[in-house]
């Protein structure tokens, strides 16, 4: 059976061939004067950049599967893990770890979704 980060991991490296420079990360542009230190630590290392990518591929495919109530509820945890993640500020380690934890809540709940067989 395919999982959610198989599918995620797929996209991430297609949507990554398709990035015409290193100015973007998956959510926001890495160009913007106002960036915030986490941003601009993860424009600036890549395996950052590249968990970013991987978790809002993640995050919009399983939107897309989710019923508008539950898709409330997991923008309402989203918004909550970016405060999180806000709060690391330039601490790379704390901003890795911040994308692992969310990466295993995503795909918690793509394994609680009722699907046929």
């Amino acid at each position: 059976m395919i999982s959610l980060r198989d599918i995620a991991l797929a996209l991430t490296g297609a949507s990554m061939l398709l990035l015409p420079t290193a100015s973007y990360a998956a959510s926001f542009d890495c160009e913007a004067k106002t960036l915030q230190p986490d941003e601009k630590a993860i424009c600036d290392i890549r395996a950052l950049n590249d968990a970013d990518v991987k978790m809002v591929t993640t995050f919009d495919l399983l939107s897309g599967l989710m019923a508008m109530g539950a898709r409330g509820t997991l923008q309402d945890e989203q918004t909550a893990w970016l405060k999180k993640r806000q709060a690391c500020g330039a601490d790379t380690s704390c901003i890795k770890a911040a994308y692992d934890e969310r990466l295993l809540q995503l795909d918690s709940t793509y394994k609680k979704i009722n699907r046929p067989l």
